[in-house]
């Protein structure tokens, strides 16, 4: 059996996640913004330290972040980063794909990520199958497909399956 130690101790932990130097100095076509073409030195990336998300970590995010889907990517980024440490702000005005690189490797070392096997699974769920193709047939949303009923689920999907029969 585990031990109390055993299934806490994977929050203690951190990891070095080496950045490539491109995400940090985005370029277009080897150009800077400035006009000078891009140079990479030798070591060609940089590493900051990142700590897996708790459950507290989690739940602490969802009340900050409240309505504001937007807010969580940065919360979730700034309570991960040990080093270095930045605030809110900071990470907020960090470009959307330096965020995005982190965000994926903290979900990663958290664990709440789906391995690409599983996405794949999830994808050809009925029910997931089914949801995009009401929103696909009648133009809904994703929150609007998911209010549906399964029963409303079931009506609809009949009703266009009779459709392409007509």
């Amino acid at each position: 059996m585990l031990s109390a130690e055993d299934l806490l101790a994977g929050s203690q932990l951190t990891f070095v996640v080496t950045v490539p130097r491109s995400l940090l100095r985005p370029s277009l076509n080897g150009q800077t913004p400035n006009g000078d073409a891009a140079q990479e030195d030798a070591a060609g990336a940089l590493a900051v330290r990142l700590r897996p998300l708790t459950i507290g970590d989690m739940q602490m995010i969802a009340r900050a972040a409240k309505d504001k889907d937007s807010l969580v990517a940065t919360l979730m980024v700034q309570q991960a980063l040990v080093e270095p440490k930045l605030s809110v702000a900071q990470v907020a005005a960090m470009h959307a794909g330096l965020v995005q690189f982190l965000l994926d490797q903290v979900n990663h070392i958290s664990g709440i990520t789906l391995p690409a096997q599983e996405l794949d699974q999830a994808v050809e769920a009925p029910l997931a199958r089914a949801a995009f193709l009401l929103a696909q047939a009648f133009g809904w949303t994703p929150q609007e497909v998911g209010s549906l009923t399964l029963g409303q689920i079931l009506l609809h999907l009949q009703l266009l399956h009779e459709q392409e029969r007509a």
